[in-house]
């Protein structure tokens, strides 16, 4: 994992303790340590690190970072490649590329919060694979997915192409084109 993929990664860890139900932004972390450790780091050299223009941080602010964060200053830096601790199957190593890929996604697509929003939960579940391989499975089932959205979420349909009664259900023949 790189050092940006971590920093993300923690912004998102420290968000959940915090209650935020997301990551904390780039401006939270800096105003969160700014207050609580009295010490400063700024939002562009944060973006920085994340995005991989900078790929090594100062010493002071790594110790900084580590600080906030609660972790080994030695965490904060890139692992080699194809690194992982014995203690780690290859299923769990999927797993954590799978939960920062799909943490990754949902701040690309944070102008679609809900989107977004589904992408945290995906990377929240404990078995992530698992719930992708649902999701697949759905999707493989004709007609299942439509049924599924229209029985959980009735609302995205009504605002799609589909034609509706005047209370919110599909038409006869639109039920007869989903199953």
């Amino acid at each position: 994992m790189k050092l940006g993929e971590k920093i993300r990664y923690l912004r998102e860890v420290e968000g959940s303790l915090r209650g935020l139900g997301r990551a904390m932004t780039q401006q939270e972390l800096v105003k969160a340590i700014r207050q609580e450790l009295r010490k400063s780091i700024s939002q562009s050299y944060l973006s920085q690190i994340e995005n991989g223009a900078r790929p090594h941080m100062t010493q002071s602010s790594r110790a900084l970072l580590a600080k906030f964060f609660k972790v080994h200053p030695g965490f904060l830096v890139d692992d080699p490649e194809g690194y992982h601790t014995e203690l780690t199957s290859d299923l769990r190593t999927t797993e954590g590329q799978l939960d920062v890929w799909l943490l990754q996604g949902s701040e690309r697509f944070v102008g679609d919060p809900e989107v977004s929003d589904v992408l945290i939960k995906a990377a929240r579940e404990k078995d992530t694979r698992r719930c992708l391989l649902l999701l697949g499975a759905i999707l493989d089932t004709p007609g299942l997915a439509e049924r599924l959205l229209e029985a959980l979420r009735p609302e995205l349909i009504a605002g799609g192409n589909h034609r509706r009664d005047n209370h919110g259900r599909a038409s006869t023949a639109e039920r007869r084109r989903i199953r």
